[in-house]
């Protein structure tokens, strides 16, 4: 087996995040709670982008949050995801390509009239986000989306659950695993959040234990997939499941379970601004820390300090004074 050109590839769905500064009134006549995420329909993002002034345009979905991170950190990284040829597939393509994130996914045709999705993040004066999410392009994601040499040349193809949601998706995540598994690498996921569990539970228990080789998840979501209330009891179930299971307990830390053994990792405290984005940079992190031949702690103490780094300011991605490497 020839050594990875790519040390980790994402596959998720592919947002751009369009960032403007407005008023409580606005957020009132929108008819949202401030501080929710709305899913919305084309026509809605176009009218609310027409009644703002854009202040920021920048990458976002949480795959590629993890892709920027991680390659930030000093990993090969590649992304697979689903964006229109419009304005916002190309703002999102350059994004990645000036992360030198290898980014060879085939924009849609902007004549077939699906938008690339965007996440339009409304910030009030105080701080307060509120999200309108429109997921256009990025959900049309299918297995010829999945280019093989790519999944074969990569160590980890890391799987993003938020992408779940269609059946063509589905497929698509099957795909990539058994190409990834033929190539002798190894498949990551991540559960991404409980309303996926709970959509999905019976689909990701038969994708954790055929496919993946390390599973990542907060503790809601890890309670979610076995339906338990006791962390001990979901930890136990997890690790009969998967070789290696990596889920973020918040102030406490992170548990990883992996060769025959547990580690439970403390983190450091720190200011919480915003918590967008915490799981994928603890996510790439800890797969930065796995390209560079780190043992499992540290893997998970990078996953710390990544996640750490994030939510002390607004945004999922890392600023240029991001300075965290593996």
């Amino acid at each position: 087996m020839s050594a990875p050109q790519h040390d980790l590839l994402c596959i998720g769905n592919a947002i751009v995040d369009v960032l403007a500064p407005v008023g409580q009134d606005l957020i009132d006549g929108l008819g949202a709670a401030a501080g929710s995420m709305t899913l919305i329909d084309a026509a809605t993002a176009h009218a609310i982008e027409s009644r703002v002034d854009i202040e920021n345009v920048t990458g976002g979905g949480s795959g590629a949050n993890t892709a920027v991170v991680a390659a930030r950190m000093g990993a090969k990284v590649a992304y697979l995801g689903k964006v229109t040829a419009d304005e916002a597939g190309d703002h999102f393509t350059r994004d990645m390509r000036e992360q030198s994130i290898t980014f060879p996914s085939e924009p849609l045709p902007a004549a077939d009239g699906t938008p690339t999705a965007r996440c339009i993040v409304l910030v009030t004066p105080e701080g307060q986000r509120t999200m309108f999410t429109y997921l256009g392009a990025c959900t049309e994601f299918t297995p010829e989306d999945v280019h093989e040499s790519v999944v074969a040349d990569a160590a980890i193809t890391y799987l993003e659950g938020y992408l779940y949601d269609k059946p063509q998706a589905q497929e698509a995540f099957e795909h990539a695993a058994r190409l990834a598994r033929k190539a002798g690498r190894q498949v990551a996921l991540t559960l991404s959040d409980t309303f996926c569990v709970e959509r999905h539970r019976a689909a990701f228990h038969e994708l954790v234990a055929g496919h993946v080789d390390i599973l990542f998840a907060n503790e809601a979501e890890l309670l979610a997939l076995y339906e338990v209330t006791d962390f001990e009891e979901a930890a136990t179930q997890v690790s009969a499941e998967t070789k290696l299971a990596v889920i973020t307990r918040g102030e406490k830390g992170a548990v990883v379970i992996g060769d025959g053994e547990r580690h439970d990792v403390p983190t450091t405290e720190v200011k919480v601004v915003d918590t967008t984005g915490a799981g994928d940079a603890f996510a790439a992190g800890f797969l930065a820390g796995l390209s560079k031949k780190h043992d499992l702690v540290t893997c998970a103490k990078l996953g710390n300090q990544a996640a750490g780094e994030i939510i002390t300011r607004y945004g999922a991605r890392p600023t240029d004074a991001f300075t965290l490497t593996a």
